[in-house]
């Protein structure tokens, strides 16, 4: 700085550390203009310049760009909404490194191929909203047209895919695998089935509303019995299994028969695979899988009518 109160170029690059490179492509952009030029024509900075500069070198290191930095030193938009108009952008990158990295965790844990992570890829950056809308065009598919409990399609409909800001590797498997499955024609095909046979109920006059506390406590009551026995290694026709399902053919007042085709009718291993894959996305607690019980529960009702 010499007796006229200004920095060149280089005199601003020393002071600031930047480079003299960097000082001119600001100033050529209009962010630092000079306050005077020499008799040679060379860009010549005073003390507001070198201020400016600094707050510039601030901005860009916060990661604004070049036009919302110009507006801020204009003083056309305020800091303060630029910095919040900022940690907006900043969030949603967070949010893209993280399923980024759960994406790597799972490739690195899985030995995955290459067709495998580009789908990881393609479907953990979905965003919330994509994934939900995904599972609600499952939904309409298997439903539309049929005469659906309301609470039921409801209850049904409300269970969505709520994958964390930084996922675990099995939270992250778990949406693929869950996205792959609602995908899947045979799936949707199964699940419409099941749907059309609860719709025939209905215009038979059945409620199909959700189980009551009762019924459903019923229902874990001859799950448990069901576990026990198959631990025990009793088979369904053995005395433990016609006992049950005695039991139940008793309670619901149906046949052996009627009451095996109920149960088989709402078994479906891939169905409660969804609401596992959901379980774990969400992270709600694991429950034992039930289908081995109710297929041997089914059993014990079949050879109960033989």
């Amino acid at each position: 700085m010499g007796d006229s109160g200004v920095f060149t170029i280089g005199e601003l690059a020393r002071r600031t550390g930047l480079t003299t490179r960097t000082i001119r492509f600001y100033s050529d952009e209009g962010l630092l203009p000079p306050a005077d030029r020499t008799y040679a024509g060379y860009r010549l900075y005073d003390s507001a310049s070198l201020a400016r500069l600094e707050l510039l070198r601030t901005l860009r290191e916060l990661g604004l760009g070049l036009v919302d930095a110009g507006e801020a030193l204009a003083g056309r938009s305020s800091v303060s909404d630029l910095a919040k108009r900022h940690v907006e952008l900043l969030d949603e990158q967070i949010r893209v490194l993280r399923l980024r990295r759960a994406v790597l965790r799972a490739v690195a844990k899985n030995g995955s191929e290459l067709d495998e992570v580009t789908l990881m890829k393609n479907l953990a950056t979905m965003t919330d909203e994509e994934r939900r809308a995904l599972i609600d065009s499952f939904w309409d598919e298997v439903t539309t047209g049929l005469n659906i409990d309301p609470d039921f399609d409801a209850r049904m409909r409300s269970a969505k895919p709520e994958l964390p800001e930084d996922p675990t590797p099995e939270q992250l498997q778990a949406w693929i695998e869950l996205a792959e499955l609602v995908q899947d024609k045979d799936f949707r095909q199964r699940i419409r089935a099941m749907g059309e046979q609860h719709s025939t109920a209905r215009d038979d006059g059945a409620s199909m509303a959700a189980p009551t506390e009762d019924e459903g406590q019923r229902w874990w009551t001859w799950s448990s019995a069901a576990a026990e026995a198959m631990e025990a290694g009793h088979a369904p026709s053995s005395p433990a299994g016609q006992a049950l399902a005695t039991e139940i053919a008793t309670a619901t007042k149906l046949s052996p028969a009627a009451a095996a085709d109920m149960i088989a009718s709402g078994t479906d291993a891939r169905a409660e695979r969804y609401w596992q894959l959901m379980g774990t996305i969400n992270g709600w607690a694991p429950v034992p899988s039930q289908v081995p019980r109710a297929e041997w529960m089914a059993a014990a009702l079949r050879a109960a009518a033989d």
